[in-house]
């Protein structure tokens, strides 16, 4: 199962994905982008910069209703931040609101972080560890787990308060009994669900925009509502979990008698610094308190877009909350609260220093001056790109000023190579463009021509008919006889330019040709017709001579013919 989805088709090679990306564990593959499970840490980042909305989160919701719909006891575990981001008068109207939606019972999540607070403070007394970081915040466990693996020593061995609640609450009411979490967090999902050292405890994950929605679908009006209590004890200073030095502040109420040192930081790039320092071995027998959302889990990556200031959440909460530590006994010996972390890097190939500089060659980088590590493509130089298209995970088209350049190339090849006119004008018939081959066929510099209205220099009436229809006028022959050229022109509507693109094919020497040839047919007509006249005066006087010659025969013979019949009859 994938946490974090696309929509493929809204994916525009932004890469804008890869530049949030931290940790870069997202693929780009045929120009389109991919998580990679086993690099991401559900930060959730990706999500909230996304300007095309490709990515989305897979939802438990309609899981959670069929648990409803089937009559099977479900109850909500709910992270106390929902104080500081859901919409209400009195907290308790949230309560009432859930158990109209079908739900048993509703706990707060900080009765699981009551029973995690009791742990932290066993280890920080104990003080056997070197240093201590808080392991409330799985997408923390999977950064220091995948990226700083030396550090999982420093983990303090405790399973998250929702693990610790859904722990709780199946072994109170039963193992059959499911339990929702609702919260703001999408790592949570891969805690309940893929993890096979703590799912089984949480049957789904939702968050709270999903919640208010369905809410909104059944017609409840959460403001209008009575409120009622939470069907759990009041886990007092522990409700400050969400917000930053939360959990500190919980484990210092519980007994502030140890010698840790303490500090908390929020943020991914910010906890990042600390571990790479943490692994520099610059820091010693300190308590540290980690989130990746900035601000804690009051603004996760599922209440981003719920336009809640995360200052104001956190005012509200801790106005709310009651800065003692409550008498809650020790976690139930049922309940195992134990989490063994580890090292969970991906081993990668590396390419070699030919290899990458082949790959560098590739996008137009032959010298160090090439490269310009300008970050466009989400990676901080030209050779972390290098090494991620080596190990596929991105494509040489990332690089925009090589895809800029290529494009241009192209273009201006195109654009100064045919041999055909080409000219762009605006809807007002201003000219945009004029390659070299229109000012040779219309005898205008380029500078010139882009000073000029096209009417200036040419007919502009079926460029004016394509701008206002979008029809295009294919192949249709024009001539210009004050420049003695013929032309054949296609015309075309631009709507990314809302331009009109004209392509001019010089046929004069074609139709040139043709006048000659029509010409030599004409004259070949006029002397054929002078040598049948001329045959047909010949044959006449043949003819007549002919005549004559006969007659004279005839008459020769006809007197031959008689001397001999009538010779003998004479004498």
């Amino acid at each position: 199962m994938n946490v974090i989805d696309f929509q493929k088709a809204n994916c525009r090679n932004c890469y804008k994905c890869v530049r949030s990306c931290s940790v870069k564990a997202i693929r780009i593959k045929n120009e389109q982008a991919q998580i990679m499970n086993e690099h991401c840490i559900l930060c959730g980042h990706c999500l909230e910069v996304c300007p095309q909305n490709a990515k989305t989160f897979s939802s438990d919701l309609d899981r959670v209703k069929s648990f409803l719909r089937q009559g099977q006891k479900t109850v909500i575990s709910i992270a106390p931040s929902y104080l500081g981001v859901m919409k209400y008068t009195h907290p308790g109207q949230v309560v009432t609101a859930l158990k109209q939606l079908g739900f048993k019972q509703i706990r707060e999540t900080a009765e699981g972080a009551a029973y995690v607070t009791n742990a932290y403070h066993r280890i920080l007394e104990e003080g056997s560890m070197k240093n201590v970081i808080s392991t409330c915040c799985p997408s923390v466990n999977d950064l220091i787990e995948k990226y700083f693996p030396d550090l999982t020593p420093y983990m303090a061995p405790v399973v998250s308060p929702m693990v610790a609640h859904g722990m709780l609450i199946k072994k109170q009411l039963g193992m059959n009994t499911k339990v929702v979490f609702l919260g703001p967090c999408i790592a949570k999902k891969e805690e309940a669900e893929l993890d096979e050292r703590t799912s089984g405890w949480i049957d789904a994950v939702i968050n709270f925009s999903e919640a208010e929605q369905w809410m909104e679908e059944e017609g409840i009006e959460v403001k209008a509502l009575d409120p009622s209590p939470m069907d759990n004890p009041d886990p007092k200073v522990n409700r400050l979990y969400p917000v930053s030095s939360g959990v500190m502040t919980s484990v210092v109420a519980k007994n502030g008698k140890d010698t840790y040192r303490k500090l908390f930081v929020d943020g991914l790039d910010n906890c990042i610094d600390l571990f790479r320092g943490m692994a520099n071995g610059e820091l010693e027998h300190c308590f540290i308190e980690a989130n990746v959302c900035e601000g804690g889990c009051i603004k996760g990556p599922a209440i981003s877009k719920m336009e809640v200031s995360r200052f104001k959440a956190k005012l509200d909460i801790e106005e709310q909350i009651e800065y003692v530590s409550p008498d809650y006994p020790e976690a139930p010996p049922e309940v195992d609260l134990e989490k063994q972390f580890y090292s969970r890097v991906e081993k990668e190939k590396m390419p070699t220093e030919e290899e990458i500089r082949s790959i560098l060659r590739k996008t137009g980088k032959y010298s160090r001056e090439d490269e310009l590590d300008c970050g466009a493509c989400g990676y901080g130089s030209c050779r972390e790109k290098a090494i991620a298209v080596f190990q596929e995970k991105a494509e040489l088209g990332m690089c925009l000023p090589y895809a800029f350049d290529k494009a241009n190339s192209m273009a201006n090849t195109v654009m100064e190579q045919t041999p055909n006119a080409i000219l762009v004008v605006d809807q007002d018939m201003r000219i945009m463009e004029f390659n070299k081959a229109a000012e040779k066929m219309f005898k205008q510099s380029k500078s010139v021509a882009v000073e000029k209205y096209l009417f200036e220099l040419i007919d502009h009436t079926d460029f004016l008919y394509v701008y206002d229809t979008h029809e295009p006028i294919v192949h249709k022959r024009v001539a210009y006889e004050d420049l003695g050229i013929y032309t054949t022109q296609t015309l075309v509507y631009v709507k990314e330019q809302d331009a009109v693109l004209g392509i001019f094919e010089d046929v004069t020497e074609e139709e040139n040709n043709k006048k000659k040839h029509y010409q030599l047919q004409v004259e070949t007509v006029e002397m054929a017709q002078k040598v049948i006249d001329k045959q047909m005066m010949v044959a006449q006087e043949i003819a007549g001579l002919l005549g004559e010659t006969t007659a004279e025969t005839k008459v020769t013979l006809t007197k031959l013919r008689d001397s001999i019949l009538f010779e003998g009859q004479e004498e």
